[in-house]
């Protein structure tokens, strides 16, 4: 697919030193260039901010899975979810799945499905797609074989969960929903059971498992992170087995500490576009008016990142610099990603076009390369 050369001129351009007004940029061979290049298009009307990553988001699993059994053709799966993501200005994205016992498409065969669907077709398209694999940590047995499954699905990117219930499961109850999720898992309720009782019986195996997994990771160069931390000690035990990234930390004490100890945090934009947790947990409003937050994830909604970074700056909680920089420069940095973020001369031309008034999406490129254009901003494409 052949890059652009040209040169926007007339929009609001949100440049590293700020918004510049009726500005122009330009775009070569992939890169944005230092001087004018190619043809020249009036963007008057329009605001062009760089493109959106995207850490951590499940979005893709509706376009996968749309219902039981309907999971037959994985590779369109990725291709629909691309153009949901292009159209809500996402040039970079995180594609985070599970790998756990709770089976259905949070299973293990499951994930290696959509992790060979994203190696197949990735290249095929526009949106750069980053695999991630958000593991349960309490899956003893499957620790060994893991390292090299990650190394065959090219996945670079890799978080720790616990989802199991284990308040109940120490009583010896069962959890809600636990027929339901046995069914979707294709197991027996009362095996269910049973594994999940067994897993938690295994608790004090677990850290010790998880240094030696998260060395072995760290030599394959994975960059590693943890999952809702709750408490301070949380994020010091994880930090120390090198997972220096708190996706959605739970409370004031995690997100206080994973800043003290130099880590990256990711907030959920969806919990700032609701004004808080649906879950009850810390506000991310309130964690980014103190400083602790490195980037803002889709979580569930890709809509969400550009909905919460143009709220904070309308807010005034945050200029549009600082807030854009939450889906853009942050996100960049948390992923190692130097070649993006801004439009500093010679990275990536990644960008999102967005009517002035309308504050929606006309136009998404990455690497200079359109992936999602529509109406008056595809006329003046066009000519």
């Amino acid at each position: 697919m052949t890059a652009l050369s040209f040169t926007l001129q007339g929009a609001d351009v949100l440049h590293p030193g700020g918004v510049e007004a009726k500005s122009e940029i330009s775009i070569s061979e992939g890169v944005i260039a230092p001087s004018t290049q190619g043809r020249k298009l009036d963007l008057s009307g329009f605001q062009v901010l760089p493109g959106i990553i995207d850490t951590h988001g499940d979005g893709f699993e509706r376009h996968l899975a749309p219902r039981r059994g309907a999971m037959k053709q994985m590779e369109e799966g990725v291709v629909a979810t691309e153009a949901e993501l292009a159209a809500n200005g996402i040039t970079t994205a995180v594609l985070a799945q599970f790998y756990s016992w709770e089976g259905g498409v949070r299973g293990p065969e499951y994930a290696d499905q959509v992790f060979a669907a994203i190696r197949k077709v990735r290249g095929d398209l526009v949106t750069d797609l980053m695999p991630q694999l958000r593991f349960e940590t309490h899956m003893l047995e499957d620790y060994a074989d893991l390292p090299a499954m990650i190394a065959e699905w090219q996945v670079p990117y890799l978080v720790f969960n616990d989802h199991l219930p284990h308040d109940r499961l120490a009583e010896g109850r069962k959890p809600p929903r636990l027929t339901g999720q046995a069914l979707k898992a294709r197991r027996n309720p009362e095996k269910h059971f049973e594994m999940l009782m067994e897993m938690h019986r295994r608790s004090p195996e677990v850290p010790a498992a998880l240094e030696r997994l998260c060395q072995q990771l760290t030599e394959q160069g994975l960059r590693l992170g943890s999952h809702d931390d709750q408490t301070s000690q949380d994020r010091a035990t994880w930090r120390g087995r090198g997972a220096t990234i708190s996706e959605f930390p739970e409370t004031l004490e995690a997100a206080e500490a994973a800043r003290a100890g130099g880590d990256h945090i990711i907030l959920g934009s969806p919990n700032v576009v609701r004004g808080g947790s649906h879950k009850g947990n810390a506000s991310a409003l309130d964690l980014i008016a103190m400083g602790l937050c490195d980037a803002l994830a889709s979580d569930y909604h890709y809509p969400s990142p550009r909905r919460a970074a143009l709220m904070l700056a309308r807010s005034g909680l945050l200029d549009l610099a600082g807030a854009w920089a939450l889906v853009s420069s942050g996100p960049a940095r948390l992923l190692g990603l130097d070649d993006r973020g801004d439009f500093t001369p010679g990275k990536r031309a990644d960008m999102v076009i967005l009517d002035k008034e309308s504050e929606r999406v006309a136009a998404t490129l990455s690497d200079g390369r359109v992936s999602y254009m529509s109406g008056e901003v595809a006329a003046r494409f066009l000519g």
